[in-house]
C-alpha cells in the first residue's frame, strides 16, 4: 500500500499556467481584495478555482495565511489577521452549490469535487458504482488536496507575501484536509479546528477504541488503500509543519481519543499541541485564542513559550474510587486546570461529560471519579490554562476500574437533572423567587444539554419530564428530543413559578409522525424559540423525571371525598391526567376566572388541548352535571367529548369561544358507572389558544330513599 509520501513526490504544486483572472478589485479601509479565478491540473483535466485574497495596501514581504472553509462552505477572508498585516488567501473548494455566483468549477469528469449532493458524488473507499477505489488519485479528498495546494502555491506567487512565513488553519472539513498541507515544506504551521480524519472506516462503520466487547470488522481493499495513502491521519508520520488541533470533545468528526492517536504518528521534533472544549460540538470559544499564538510563533518567530505535553492516569484512591491524575508541564506557570469525566459510552461524541473537582498536591492534580459500574469504562481529561492564556488538554486517559483493583462503585442514579444551569449550554444562573436557582438562556437560538446520555441520568421507563419555568410575558417554544422528537410547549405568563410535566407522547417524531414510547432513550434535549418567540424571557428551574408510583398513590375513591350528594371534581380527583402542561382548579387554565358562554363560574377545570382526565366512579354516582365549553380567555378550537365507561355520551364538535353557540348545562346520567372521562383535542391542527373549562362540574349521588317505618 502506498503512503501519502510516496503519492505526492512526484507532484508539482507550481506546474501549469495559473490563467489568473480577476472578477473583482478594490480598495477598502486601506486594504486591497482581490477575487479571481485561477486554474488547477488533475488527471489530465482543468479546474478554475475560485480565490479570494486580501492585503493591506503598500505591504511587503508579510506573512501569508491560507484560511480553509468547512463543508458547503464558501471562502472567507479573515480580516483580523489582514488587519494584524498578514497577507489572505481564501479559496472555495466546494463547488457548485445552489445559487451561488462565484465558485470552482469542476469539470464533468471531476463532479466528485462538487460537496453538494445535487451536482457532485462521494468517492472515499468506494467509486460510485459501488466497486473500490484502486487508486488514491480517484477520491476527491486527493482532489481537494490538489486544488488547496495549488492555492498555496498562487499565494506564494503574490508580490507582498514573504514565502519563508507561511501559515494555514482550516475549519470543520478544512481542518480534516489540513493535515495533507501540512506535508508541504511550503509551510511553517497549520491549524485544525475540529478535523482531524479517522472518519472512513472508523466512525463510518462504527468502530470505536472503547466497545465492549472490542472487535474491529475486517476492511475492504478499498478501505485499505483509503487508509494508508488518503485519510488525514495516514499523514502524521510525514508532517513537517507545526501541528494544532482545536476540538470540541462532543464533535462528530473522527472523535476524542483517536484524534490525538494521530499525534502518536509524529516524527520527532515536529511541534504539536491540541485542547479540547469539553461538551463542545463546533464550538472552540474557550481555547480559540491558541491559533493565533501558534501561527505567531511558528510562522513569525515570536518567542512564545508554548506548555509541553502534561502526563495523565487514572488510578484507585484508598477506598476503591478511581481518581485522575494529571501532572502539567511547568506546574508553577499554570493558572487554572478543569477536569473532566464521562462514563461508560464508546462513542465519542455522545458522551455526557461530567466536572469533577481537581485538587493540587505538589505538582499533580487529583480529581475524584464516582462511578455506577466497576465493569464499565471511566474517561477523563483535563484542560490546563497557563498564565499566558495558552490551554492545552491532558491525554485522553480510560480506566476499567474493576481491572485497577479493589474498586468500588459509589454512584447512584438520579432523578433529578440540574440545579442552577445544569447542563445546560449557553446559559446563566438566575435565583428566582421563592430561592429556587434556575438558568435563563443566553442565545436567542435556544440551549441544548446533552446529560441524558450518562448513565447517571436516565430516564426511568415510565417517566415524564417535569421542570418549572417563570415568565411575565407568554412565549411558544419548541422542545426536540434526540433531534427529531418534536412538541410545542406554550409558556404562559404568571408572577409565580408554575410545573409543566411532560409525557414522551408528547413529542411526534418529524419523519415518522409516530409519537415517542418512552423517555429512556433520551440522548439530547434542544430548547429552541418559535418563529417571534423570545427565549430569553423564560427562566427555568428543577428540571427532573417523575414516575408515578401506583402503589404509593392509591387510586382515589370519590364517594369518601365527600359526605352529601354532590362531589365537585378538581385534578387531584382523577385516577389519569394527561394534559398539555397543567390543569387548573376552579380557574381558567391561564388562572383567569373561567369564563364560559359569557358567564362566569367559580367552580371547574380549567384545560388547554389537548387533555385526557379519568375519574373513577365506582357505580356510587347517578349524575355528572357540566357545563362544557371553550374559555373565553382565547379563541382556539376546541373539540370537547364526554365518555362514560369509554363510550362517548356527548361531543361539542369543533367549536370556538365566540362563535354564538349557545354552551347548555348537561345532565349526564352515569348509574353504576365505573369512570368518567373528560377529554379535550384541537381541531384545527393548531393547538394555540385552544384552552377550554369543564365549568361548575360535579357529581351527584341518587337521593336515598327513607325507609319504611313499620306502624
Amino acid at each position: 500500500m502506498p503512503n501519502p509520501a510516496e503519492l505526492w513526490k512526484e507532484f508539482d504544486p507550481d506546474r501549469g499556467d495559473f490563467k489568473e483572472e480577476i472578477i473583482r478589485a478594490e480598495t477598502r479601509d486601506g486594504v486591497a481584495y482581490r477575487d479571481t479565478y485561477i486554474s488547477a491540473y488533475h488527471l489530465g483535466e482543468e479546474i478554475r478555482v475560485y480565490c479570494r485574497y486580501a492585503v493591506k495596501v503598500g505591504a511587503k514581504n508579510v506573512p501569508g495565511l491560507m484560511n480553509v472553509h468547512g463543508w458547503m462552505g464558501a471562502p472567507a477572508i479573515d480580516r483580523d489577521y489582514v488587519n494584524d498585516g498578514w497577507a489572505v488567501m481564501a479559496h472555495d473548494y466546494c463547488g457548485k452549490s445552489g445559487n451561488r455566483e462565484h465558485f470552482t468549477r469542476y469539470p464533468e469528469k471531476l463532479r466528485h469535487g462538487n460537496m453538494d449532493a445535487k451536482v457532485g458524488v462521494r468517492i472515499k473507499s468506494k467509486l460510485p458504482d459501488g466497486s473500490f477505489i484502486t487508486d488514491p488519485k480517484q477520491t476527491d479528498d486527493y482532489l481537494w488536496y490538489v486544488v488547496q495546494r495549488r492555492v498555496l502555491s498562487y499565494l506564494l506567487a503574490q508580490k507582498e507575501v514573504d514565502p519563508d512565513r507561511i501559515g494555514a488553519k482550516g475549519y470543520s472539513y478544512g481542518g480534516t484536509i489540513m493535515w495533507n498541507l501540512g506535508m508541504d515544506r511550503r509551510v511553517k504551521a497549520v491549524v485544525a479546528y475540529f478535523g482531524v480524519g479517522w472518519l472512513e472506516y472508523y466512525r463510518s462503520r462504527g468502530v470505536w477504541m472503547y466497545e465492549l466487547p472490542a472487535g474491529e470488522p475486517e476492511k475492504t481493499s478499498g478501505e485499505k488503500l483509503y487508509l494508508s495513502a488518503v485519510a488525514p491521519q495516514a499523514h502524521a508520520p510525514h508532517i513537517k509543519a507545526a501541528s494544532l488541533w482545536l476540538n470540541g470533545s462532543n464533535d462528530h468528526h473522527g472523535g476524542h481519543e483517536r484524534g490525538e492517536e494521530t499525534f502518536k504518528r509524529f516524527s520527532p521534533g515536529v511541534p504539536w499541541s491540541f485542547a479540547h472544549q469539553p461538551r463542545g460540538h463546533h464550538d472552540t470559544q474557550d481555547i480559540g485564542q491558541n491559533t493565533k499564538l501558534w501561527l505567531e510563533k511558528h510562522v513569525l518567530g515570536k518567542d512564545i513559550p508554548w506548555p509541553g505535553p502534561s502526563r495523565s492516569k487514572i488510578v484507585l484512591d484508598g477506598d476503591g474510587i478511581p481518581e485522575l491524575h494529571v501532572t502539567p508541564a511547568d506546574p508553577g506557570k499554570v493558572s487554572e486546570l478543569k477536569m473532566y469525566y464521562a462514563l461508560k459510552n464508546p462513542i465519542s461524541f455522545g458522551r455526557a461529560w461530567r466536572d469533577a473537582k481537581a485538587v493540587r498536591k505538589g505538582g499533580t492534580w487529583i480529581g475524584k471519579l464516582p462511578v455506577m459500574k466497576v465493569d464499565d469504562y471511566v474517561f477523563g481529561f483535563s484542560n490546563i490554562r497557563y498564565e499566558n492564556t495558552i490551554v492545552r488538554s491532558s491525554p485522553f486517559t480510560a480506566a476499567i476500574p474493576s481491572k485497577l483493583g479493589r474498586a468500588r462503585a459509589t454512584d447512584k442514579p438520579s432523578t433529578h437533572l440540574s440545579e442552577g444551569t445544569g447542563s445546560w449550554k449557553n446559559v446563566g444562573p438566575v435565583q428566582g423567587k421563592g430561592g429556587i436557582k434556575g438558568f435563563r438562556v443566553l442565545n436567542r437560538r435556544g440551549t441544548i444539554n446533552e446529560q441524558f446520555s450518562d448513565p447517571k441520568w436516565k430516564a426511568p421507563a415510565g417517566a415524564k419530564l417535569s421542570f418549572r419555568f417563570y415568565c411575565t410575558q407568554p412565549q411558544e417554544l419548541f422542545m426536540v428530543v434526540n433531534n427529531h422528537n418534536e412538541g410545542r410547549l406554550s409558556i404562559t405568563a404568571s408572577d409565580d413559578w408554575q410545573t409543566l410535566v411532560l409525557p414522551a407522547n408528547r413529542f411526534i417524531n418529524r419523519f415518522s409522525k409516530q409519537a415517542m414510547k418512552d423517555w429512556s432513550g433520551t440522548k439530547r434535549i434542544d430548547l429552541k424559540p418559535t418563529p417571534g418567540a423570545d427565549i430569553t424571557k423564560v427562566v427555568f428551574a428543577d428540571f427532573k423525571w417523575v414516575v408515578a408510583d401506583q402503589s404509593e398513590q392509591p387510586k382515589p375513591r370519590l364517594k369518601k371525598v365527600e359526605e352529601g350528594r354532590r362531589v365537585y371534581l378538581t385534578k387531584e380527583l382523577a385516577s389519569q391526567v394527561e394534559s398539555f402542561l397543567k390543569v387548573e382548579n376552579d380557574k381558567a387554565w391561564e388562572g383567569t376566572p373561567i369564563r364560559v358562554g359569557g358567564k362566569i363560574y367559580p367552580r371547574g377545570l380549567g384545560v388547554h388541548a389537548d387533555s385526557k382526565l379519568i375519574f373513577p366512579l365506582d357505580g356510587e354516582f347517578a349524575t355528572f352535571i357540566v357545563v362544557p365549553g371553550p374559555d373565553e380567555a382565547h379563541h382556539g378550537q376546541v373539540e370537547m367529548k364526554i365518555l362514560v365507561d369509554d363510550k362517548e355520551v356527548w361531543s361539542s364538535g369543533p367549536t370556538r369561544s365566540h362563535d354564538g353557540k349557545a354552551r347548555h348545562r348537561l345532565r349526564i346520567p352515569v348509574k353504576d358507572a365505573q369512570t368518567l372521562t373528560l377529554i379535550v383535542t384541537q381541531s384545527d391542527g393548531n393547538r394555540g389558544g385552544d384552552h377550554a373549562s369543564w365549568a361548575d362540574a360535579y357529581l351527584e349521588r341518587a337521593p336515598v330513599k327513607a325507609k319504611a317505618t313499620t306502624p
